[in-house]
């Protein structure tokens, strides 16, 4: 009985031993393991730290970047004043400028990005200037003082849109996704073969012209290509072709679709006086011979020359004020009066082509208010420019008929595969071909 009780005394004894051995044991792993799951919790996430943009090339690491617009008014010396730029060191940095970008053509609402010292005084190191889409200017502040024009990469893109007339060919072409400027060029090329004012719904057009981007926006367009108008079932293809002087368009017959001059000689006016051999003068107040054409346009609307040319006379009078006079050939001479300035280059001498503008509208000489007097002369006698019969421009030269006749069954391919549907601007296929520099 002594023996069976010592027994399991001895064997209680025992289970006690391993059980707190064992609560033991789980206390030290809890211990052990309660402080790693605490410390992964409250371990802040690692942030990784981004690289200082890289602006116009420059490593911006060390400074601060500060994007701006330039105010009415405003030039460099007010802007670089805050950052600690003195006017020496402005007057120096102008006259390094001269020869690369002349620091006064500095003008309001064109983007500038100023990078200064990331320190309390805030010294500016570089200004950069953005005078176009297509450049920039970068001014080194630092203590050398440098002057660097850069032109950015601008790719020429061939596209094409289609559209059908609704109501007007504006606003036909803008829903089919032109621009006003890509509409005036149009017309341009039609004005001659198509009264544009008298289209009818139903009348369609196609064009293919060239788009300029500059890292992936659209900056403007270049020349149209080619371009099919379809008015009344019967279609006009404009097929464009240069012959060393620039393009000119051609129908698919070959024959010109455009006359050697064009017939106004501002893009948006009204006729406010015809030619007359009897109209009272406004000024004089007598009636006299009126042999030119009064165009009422606003001050300052640019003034093109109606054709190629070399200009006779580039001066004042105190009838004609500011005018300019052109022979254009053995044939023709055309005159521009009651100018409110020249354009620039406009001087006796000079070699004019037509569409460049000569001069701006204004009120000088004997006028009473802001207009263009047109004259024309057909063999050394004033006539009625709206109404003399006028040459067509040079037609194919034999040399180039092989060239035309290849392009004319492109260009014929090219609008077979338009769609009508599709009034969004398609991109043709686009090669290296396509890829200019600007500038170029």
């Amino acid at each position: 009985m002594f023996k069976r009780s010592i027994g399991l005394a001895t064997l209680i004894a025992i289970s006690l031993f391993v059980f707190f051995t064992a609560a033991q044991t789980l206390n030290f792993k809890s211990y052990s393991v309660l402080p790693e799951k605490q410390e992964e919790v409250n371990t802040p996430p690692k942030i990784e730290k981004k690289p200082a943009p890289v602006v116009f090339g420059i490593a911006t690491d060390s400074l601060e970047i500060v994007e701006g617009i330039v105010e009415r008014g405003e030039n460099l010396s007010e802007i670089l004043e805050n950052y600690n730029i003195t006017p020496t060191t402005i007057d120096a940095l102008a006259k390094k400028a001269r020869d690369v970008y002349n620091v006064r053509r500095i003008s309001a609402n064109r983007n500038y990005i100023l990078l200064h010292a990331q320190d309390s005084a805030q010294t500016a190191q570089y200004f950069i200037y953005e005078p176009s889409e297509v450049e920039y200017v970068i001014f080194d502040l630092r203590d050398t003082l440098a002057v660097t024009k850069v032109k950015r990469e601008v790719e020429v893109v061939e596209k094409t849109i289609a559209g059908m007339i609704q109501s007007s060919l504006f606003e036909s072409m803008l829903a089919a996704g032109g621009s006003p400027q890509l509409v005036n060029a149009f017309a341009d090329i039609y004005a001659w073969r198509l009264n544009l004012s008298q289209l009818q719904p139903g009348d369609h057009f196609k064009l293919i012209y060239e788009e300029k981007v500059v890292n992936g926006s659209t900056i403007g367009f270049g020349k149209i290509k080619a371009a099919y108008f379809e008015h009344e079932g019967k279609p006009l293809y404009a097929i464009g072709l240069d012959q060393g002087k620039g393009i000119t368009y051609y129908d698919q017959d070959g024959k010109s679709l455009k006359k050697a001059f064009l017939r106004e000689p501002l893009e948006f006016s009204r006729i406010s006086s015809r030619f007359s051999k009897s109209r009272f003068h406004p000024v004089q107040r007598r009636y006299k011979p009126h042999l030119g054409t009064d165009f009422a346009a606003r001050r300052g609307t640019p003034i093109r020359t109606v054709g190629d040319g070399v200009v006779l006379e580039a001066a004042y009078t105190s009838g004609n004020g500011y005018y300019v006079k052109i022979k254009h050939n053995k044939t023709y001479t055309t005159q521009y009066l009651h100018m409110s300035k020249f354009a620039k280059g406009i001087r006796r001498g000079a070699r004019v082509h037509q569409g460049q503008t000569i001069g701006y509208v204004g009120s000088t000489g004997l006028a009473t208010g802001p207009h263009l007097c047109y004259r024309f002369w057909k063999n050394g006698r004033q006539v009625d420019a709206l109404r003399v019969k006028l040459p067509l421009a040079e037609p194919i030269n034999k040399k180039q008929k092989a060239v035309f006749t290849a392009l004319k069954e492109e260009v014929m391919q090219k609008m077979e595969a338009i769609n009508l549907k599709d009034i969004q601007p398609q991109d043709l296929l686009a090669s290296e071909d396509n890829k200019n520099k600007a500038g170029a």
